[in-house]
Formats: C-alpha cells, structure tokens, sequence
C-alpha cells in the first residue's frame, strides 16, 4: 500500500502543479457554456417543473467535468510518461497491477472531484439548482469518475502516441458526453432517440447524478446505478488485466 500510496501522490501532484490547465481552464468552459446556452434557451426550454433552465443545465455540466477530467487524467499520464521514456522508472518498481489501478484511478477521481466542485462553486451563483438527495449525487459522482479513470486506463495503455489518446477523446469521450442529456432532458426526445439515448452508459451516469439536486430524472435512479456500477467493473476488469499482462507497457 505505501507503493501505491507514493504513486496516488505522484499523480496528484502531476496535475496539481499545471492547475490553470487541468483545474481552471475546464471551469472556465463550464462557466462560458452555462453563460451562453442559459442566457439564450432560459426562457425557451422547460425540463421539469418548477426547475429553470440554467438550474437544469448546472448539474450536467459539473458531471461532464468529473467525467471528462478524470478520463484526461489517467489517460494523459500514461501516455505522457510513454513519450518521455519515464514509465521505466514505474515499472522497476514492485508494485502489482492493483496498486497501479488504485494509484492512477484514484488520482483520477480526485481531479474529477476537485473540477466538478470548482465548477458547482462558480456555477451556484448564477442558479442555485438546491440538492434534494445528496447521496445520489455523491454515489454517481463517485462511480462515474472511477468508471472513466479506469477508461482512461484503458486508453493509455492502448495508445502509442497522443494524437490517438486525442482520438480518442474526441470521437468516443466528447460524443457520448454530449448526448447524454447534458443540455436536455432525453425524455423530450422521440421514442427512437430516447432508446438511442438508453443505450449511452453516459446517460444514466448524467441523469443519477441529477437525480440528486431535484429528485426526478428520466429513468429510476436504481436503473442507473446499476448500470453505472456495471460498466464500472467491466472497464475495471478490462484495465486490470491489461495491466497484470503489461500490455503495451515495456513496449
């Protein structure tokens, strides 16, 4: 555990020390997306009773943070340190694959929370959207950030340079965030969309986690942890045992 515990520490200095890139630069982008889409669609689009449009908006966006930071944060040190050639310097180490797994996918959650909180802080101001069930909020939280740290995994180990980590992200990780209801309440949908919409894990990660500040959503919040919780250990599998095997890592 000490192992693992020097390398958590590691990777969280390795963001904390550039936190204007990887901690303020997403606020701000959350900030200038509730600014515009709030601003234009707040008296035009109505998701749920009682609830304005900008309140809506506030609980997607600081769970696309968590989600997206955390991805970027496993995913970018790995290959990070595949490109520089320090990776060696890991791996002469004892430590086992969950160590690693713990280590890179904890570090992973910590960005996520520190940059979802960064964005709720600045964001109340503007739309207080209340916290009706808090335990749903921190559940799906928690669960989504160490389902996309572990993917994030996934990736880096996978990739070899980072022009396929920004692939990656660009054309699997932005997509499925986007259209998970971040902007929008998939029950507005038509029925194709809407099961569309059912078969993106991102979806049921987004509407769990809104669940907890008005206490409705589209599915059931049990629905979505289920299976949130079941991607999760499906990725964490797959990551662990790319990690037992040193895919890619001595390469």
């Amino acid at each position: 555990m000490d192992g693992a515990g020097t390398l958590f520490r590691k990777e969280i200095l390795r963001f904390w020390k550039v936190s204007i890139q990887t901690v303020a630069a997403p606020v701000l982008t959350a900030v200038l997306y509730l600014l515009i889409f709030g601003h234009v669609l707040e008296d035009h689009v109505k998701v749920f009773d009682e609830v304005g449009y900008s309140s809506f908006l506030i609980p997607g966006l600081v769970m696309m943070s968590v989600l997206q930071n955390a991805f970027a944060n496993s995913s970018s040190s790995l290959i990070q340190s595949k490109v520089t050639g320090n990776l060696v310097f890991v791996l002469v180490t004892p430590l086992s694959h969950w160590a690693w797994f713990a280590a890179y996918v904890g570090a992973s959650v910590v960005r996520g929370f520190v940059v979802g909180c960064g964005v709720l802080l600045v964001t109340v101001w503007f739309a207080p959207p209340g916290m009706v069930a808090p335990w749903w909020t921190l559940a799906f939280a928690l669960l989504g950030a160490a389902l996309m740290g572990s993917l994030g995994l996934v990736a880096g180990l996978w990739a070899e340079k980072f022009d396929q980590i920004a692939a990656f992200q660009n054309f699997v990780v932005m997509p499925m965030t986007f259209l998970s209801g971040v902007f929008y309440s998939v029950g507005s949908l038509p029925p194709f969309w809407q099961a569309v919409s059912h078969l993106n894990p991102f979806f049921y990660m987004i509407d769990g986690f809104r669940r907890g500040f008005f206490g409705v959503s589209d599915v059931s919040p049990w629905v979505s942890l289920a299976v949130v919780g079941s991607s999760f250990a499906v990725i964490a599998a797959v990551a662990l045992r790319l990690l037992a095997s040193g895919y890619k890592l001595r390469t």
